[in-house]
């Protein structure tokens, strides 16, 4: 009898968890996440009259749009990575397109506490990230993830993802336009011509179909009962994928579509603004979302994340600015800062010798780049149309309330010192506090942070001076005459980065700093870092004597062999021999015979040495 009692009593202690547990689950929110690629907020709620969004419109009704969200990364990749671990990519290694650097093992990635606190988490169905996964992330990611696999008492946390509206999409042909051509607004610094006509039209097209799947998946989430326990978000990973667009940290590539619709029983965890149909302008951006997933389900977010929660009880007051980056886009290397608040942007470029429109592989496959790069070069465009063809300035300014489109530069307005002087302070203050190691060579990034990971050696002033390095790469980047004494003193620094910065400004002063200078180059062309050995090289290539070219040649082709270094490091000796044009033509058969795969690289780079490659031969031959 004892012992059927006892049987009683375990059963009815089960019955009573899962009760427990049911009740649990339905106090804790379901998080549904319908993300898009390469659209910004080109959609009829944003205003957009071209636009035919009716699902996601919809969704606006029924919820809030943010008018000033930023993706922070212009460009997939370091864009999804800011979101899987909270962190800005800079502090984290992981800001260059398609880099692969580790957390340290004390972060986790934010589904991980999720699943920790019970939720059921799946992607469907793309990753993406600059990071490596260690442990378990994701409950499934794959095109079959959904919500339905989880258990009947369980909460989830969802995302679906449309890859329908990607740049790779608006170029494919044939395609029959569904937006009139002829009635696409075509930005200031794009010709109006037909080709960037029909890139944009169809861009609207691929809209309007990702608009569609997100109706299904809203609909599903109907179907099943779950919209009055489901936080529903929508937003697109980074601007459009139109050039100056995508890949680039200006408000067209960064501002992204963001809309949040809480059900009547979750209200509680709304945004202090939040209004049913209408609009924060709060500015928030995807190193936001980590925390506010945690605020969401009632877990104070962990001390590490850089970003603030805009939802749930740990909501914070709203910030002043926002930043954005670029580091290395594809095979071509670039570093650039951006900051924004409610009313400007402000540009800070770091390698300033470099073209806006630096020669990309796939970028060149959309058909308005390649028109717009074409009338360039015949010299059939504007002032503003031209500047994606030129060399950049040191700084940008813009007024986001009179210039939508970010043509006119007011880093030299006397009328604005005060506001360029507040945002030269602001990405200071910014760089120190994340700790840019963004600021390293990429072989470097790699190379320091061996036993440990990026994010701690950026952690450790010993193995990581920022403010020195800071220092030079400010002096670098600038033209003023002031910061020569600075170049010249940096190339005998203990650390290499801030040798690599004092170069890095010979290539950016040109001729006759060079000239001044060139005796440090030619002993920096010996350095103990390679990377420094690359860029005096370049500077001596592009602007020192043709006595100076047979050693150049052969410490920038000895570099880029990736059966005697990394793939970083080729990458960069790479690009310093593109840079040289015809001086670098003695190299053609050995750039032909140079090694496109590296065993140690990983499959992330694949595709980057051999694009070099195929430019320079083709431009030498």
């Amino acid at each position: 009898m004892g012992g059927l009692m006892n049987h009683l009593r375990l059963i009815l202690l089960a019955v009573w968890l899962l009760a427990f547990q049911s009740s649990r689950a339905q106090d804790r929110p379901n998080i549904l996440w319908i993300t898009s690629e390469d659209n910004g907020p080109h959609l009829g709620c944003y205003g957009d009259e071209y636009a035919t969004t009716p699902h996601l419109d919809g969704l606006a009704k029924k919820g809030m749009l943010y008018r000033n969200a930023w993706s922070n990364a212009p460009v997939c990749a370091p864009a999804r990575t800011t979101l899987i671990s909270g962190l800005y990519p800079p502090s984290t290694g992981a800001e260059h397109m398609r880099s692969q650097t580790k957390l340290p093992s004390s972060i986790k990635m934010y589904p991980q506490y999720l699943r920790q606190a019970g939720y059921y988490c799946t992607n469907n169905n793309k990753k993406d990230y600059n990071l490596v996964e260690v442990g378990q992330v994701w409950d499934e990611s794959s095109r079959q993830a959904h919500w339905r696999g989880r258990r009947a008492d369980q909460p989830f946390f969802a995302i679906f993802n449309f890859t329908v509206s990607h740049e790779s999409q608006l170029r494919k042909r044939p395609h029959k336009a569904v937006h009139d051509p002829a009635k696409a607004r075509v930005p200031a610094y794009h010709p109006d011509i037909p080709e960037v006509r029909q890139d944009w039209a169809q861009y609207y097209d691929k809209v309007t179909e990702m608009d569609t799947m997100a109706g299904k998946v809203l609909a599903e989430l109907e179907a099943d009962g779950l919209s009055e326990n489901t936080i529903v978000f929508y937003y697109g990973d980074h601007g459009s994928g139109m050039s100056r667009n995508k890949r680039w940290p200006y408000n067209s590539g960064l501002h992204v579509p963001f809309i949040v619709s809480l059900p009547e029983k979750f209200k509680h965890l709304a945004p202090s603004d939040y209004q049913v149909g209408g609009e924060s302008k709060r500015l928030i951006s995807f190193v936001d979302l980590a925390p506010t997933l945690l605020s969401l389900i009632g877990q104070k977010p962990a001390a590490h994340f850089q970003g603030q929660a805009f939802m749930g009880p740990y909501q914070t007051e709203a910030p002043q600015y926002a930043y954005g980056f670029r580091g290395r886009m594809d095979e071509r290397y670039d570093l650039v800062r951006s900051v924004r608040d409610q009313d400007f942007i402000y540009i800070r470029h770091f390698m300033p010798h470099k073209v806006y429109g630096q020669y990309i592989d796939y970028m060149f496959k959309t058909p308005s780049t390649a028109k717009w790069h074409a009338m360039y070069q015949e010299g059939k465009l504007t002032p503003a149309q031209s500047l994606f063809w030129q060399r950049k300035p040191v700084e940008e300014l813009y007024d986001l309330r009179k210039d939508r489109d970010e043509v006119n530069n007011l880093a030299k307005s006397e009328a604005h010192k005060d506001v360029i002087k507040r945002f030269r302070k602001e990405l200071r203050n910014f760089q120190l506090k994340i700790r840019d190691v963004g600021l390293l060579p990429e072989e470097e990034i790699h190379s320091r942070s061996q036993n440990s990971s990026p994010y701690e050696v950026g952690q450790d002033p010993n193995q990581f001076p920022l403010k020195a390095i800071r220092k030079t790469a400010m002096a670098a980047s600038g033209r003023g005459k002031k910061a020569m004494a600075t170049l010249r003193t940096s190339l005998a620094h203990e650390d290499s980065a801030v040798r690599y910065w004092g170069a890095m400004g010979y290539v950016n002063r040109g001729k006759r700093a060079v000239k001044e200078d060139g005796e440090l180059l030619r002993k920096a062309l010996s350095d103990s870092s390679i990377s420094v050995r690359v860029l005096a090289a370049e500077a001596l290539g592009k602007f020192g004597s043709k006595s100076d070219l047979p050693k150049v040649l052969e410490v920038l082709i000895d570099s880029a062999d990736m059966k005697k270094h990394n793939v970083w490091t080729a990458m960069l000796a790479l690009n310093a021999i593109d840079e040289l044009d015809k001086k670098a033509a003695p190299l053609l058969a050995r750039v032909k015979a140079l090694p496109q795969k590296s065993p140690s690289a990983p499959q992330r780079y694949r595709s980057y040495t051999p694009a070099l490659i195929k430019k320079i031969v083709s431009d030498l031959e």
